[in-house]
């Protein structure tokens, strides 16, 4: 998860959580655990695949 900021959209808790785009700009959520299930590309495999298509 380098590089990638905490967000309500791939969060585990996000179809039960209470608070769900309640927090400020720049507030941290202490309850925000990841979802593994969701698949998120780094830069270079975006590159990869562009050139790809090229």
């Amino acid at each position: 998860m380098t590089g990638q900021q905490p967000m309500c959209i791939i969060c585990a808790w996000r179809s039960t959580c209470q608070k769900q785009f309640s927090l400020k700009a720049g507030q941290k959520c202490p309850d925000f655990v990841k979802d593994v299930t969701v698949k998120i590309k780094n830069n270079e495999e975006k590159q990869q695949n562009d050139e790809k298509k090229s």
